[in-house]
């Protein structure tokens, strides 16, 4: 099977208002151009990323206005939508970072809140948002299915933990999707690094979708959004500003891959006996 994805590399600037009708007009002109089947958001696509904004954007999902105009987007245009990442609201009032999977008729087919939760320093200037005081964690690996493909989530630091793609990949998944947003300075060292790494390790086909790079944010996005296909080779990327990137993901390259360099099927478990 052929999957054809749209990365949309999006600029966060504005009211909430403005951001989610930018988003809609960049998914409605994607479908148009390119005809994919699965699009795919970054986290924080819906508001600026520093806690204030973060604290006002946060809602309930699925009634919230951010979940509203996804479930419409993908009702209009045909396809499946990876809401990248916003602020989730729970019942109990605790906050979660949070993507949703909307399906062409309009249906929540998953949310997953993000696992690990980001408290980097390692850039020039201490971090904007320490995740773990202000969001809630979650606990569970989340799939869906477009067609016979299976699907795994995470969001940007997710990508740092080989396990948990490891884990994925045990569950079958062929392809995993990381909204992410990461810094300039360790987006240069490990943006493509990691995303290589994960596609060339558990063979198969990995996403990270970033912001467009605004100089002015409190966080500035590194962008490059790519694609990285099971030889661990960047397939598509995006520069630094808004665009769209688009791929045609062959899932029989995995097959092909797995007999050529046949390491998980060698894999063995290796017990701590101390």
């Amino acid at each position: 099977m052929t999957l054809r994805v749209a990365l949309l590399q999006q600029v966060i600037t504005g009211t909430k208002v403005q951001i989610l009708q930018n988003a809609v007009k960049q998914i409605q002109s994607a479908v148009s151009q390119h005809q994919p089947t699965l699009v795919i958001l970054s986290e924080s696509f819906n508001c600026p990323y520093d806690e204030e904004a973060l604290r006002a954007s946060a809602e309930e999902i699925p009634s919230g206005v951010t979940s509203v105009a996804l479930r419409q987007a993908a009702i209009d245009c045909g396809v499946f939508i990876v809401g990248g990442s916003i602020v989730e609201r729970s019942s109990s009032g605790q906050l979660h970072n949070t993507c949703t999977v909307w399906s062409p008729r309009g249906q929540l087919v998953a949310s997953y809140r993000k696992i690990h939760l980001g408290d980097s320093n390692a850039s020039a200037e201490p971090a904007t948002v320490n995740e773990s005081a202000l969001f809630t964690a979650g606990d569970q690996l989340v799939t869906f299915n477009v067609g016979s493909v299976k699907i795994g989530l995470g969001i940007c630091w997710d990508m740092r933990f080989p396990e948990l793609a490891a884990a994925y990949r045990r569950q079958g998944c062929q392809l995993l999707i990381y909204p992410s947003l990461c810094d300039v300075r360790t987006g240069g060292m490990h943006w493509e690094l990691i995303a290589r790494s994960l596609a060339l390790n558990n063979q198969l086909f990995v996403a990270f979708c970033s912001p467009a790079r605004d100089e002015e944010a409190k966080l500035v996005a590194f962008g490059h959004s790519l694609v990285a296909d099971p030889w661990g080779e960047i397939c598509v990327e995006a520069g630094e500003q808004q665009e769209v990137v688009v791929a045609d993901l062959n899932f029989a390259m995995i097959e092909e891959v797995g007999m050529k360099i046949p390491v998980l099927k060698q894999q063995k478990s290796f017990l701590d006996e101390s």
